[in-house]
């Protein structure tokens, strides 16, 4: 069974990381167990950018095969924002995910219903210099106005899927699992597969 550090400090990612990818025979490492601690810049212009940053910095801190990931909400009616900067969008300090998603529903007054959006997450596997492979994911839905469900984080409570009559923190942990555009990116990454079973 091959070992993979996943760069991040966010539990909340690691578990659903680690569900998503528990078919694979893959060992997942928090960077706490190596008593790393490293918060990488994200100056990338693109999600895969600021994941090959991370992925980078984590690959030469350990030695280890990394997974990084880096993702966004982005909302039409407001040009595609809070897009790379979800996680750092409100303005107030120590903005908590409640914050956030207040600050962003602040923005959407006055503009027309239905305030399309979508989640978007892409994947990067960094295992040395010369092997390094990304994958992408989206899932589309709303932005609804009241907050539902407890499951889940950041704008969560607040993106309704039609198809699912739900919001993501309504979902059931492993239906989430099966949809989310953190599921797409890593549930559907060739190279991951191929690397974990020996063909690269």
């Amino acid at each position: 069974m091959k070992d993979i550090l996943i760069a991040s400090n966010n539990d909340h990612k690691f578990k659903e990381i680690s569900a998503i990818l528990a078919h694979i025979p893959v060992r997942l490492i928090k960077p706490s167990e190596l008593g790393l601690i490293l918060e990488p810049a994200e100056n990338g212009s693109t999600y895969f950018e600021n994941a090959l940053l991370k992925a980078r910095a984590f690959h030469e801190a350990s030695g280890m095969a990394v997974l990084a990931d880096d993702s966004g909400l982005e909302v039409e009616a407001l040009g595609g924002e809070p897009g790379l900067h979800s996680h750092r969008f409100s303005p107030k300090s120590g903005a908590t995910d409640h914050d956030r998603c207040l600050y962003l529903l602040s923005k959407l007054q006055g503009k027309p219903k239905p305030w399309l959006a979508a989640f978007h997450c892409h994947a990067v596997l960094y295992v040395r210099p010369d092997l390094v492979g990304d994958n992408h994911g989206s899932i589309a839905g709303e932005i609804t106005q009241e907050f539902h469900g407890s499951n889940g984080f950041g704008y969560d409570p607040i993106f309704w899927i039609p198809q699912e009559g739900k919001t993501m923190a309504e979902l059931d942990p492993e239906r989430k699992n099966q949809i989310s555009h953190r599921a797409m990116a890593f549930s559907t990454f060739k190279l991951l597969k191929n690397w974990v079973s020996g063909e690269e």
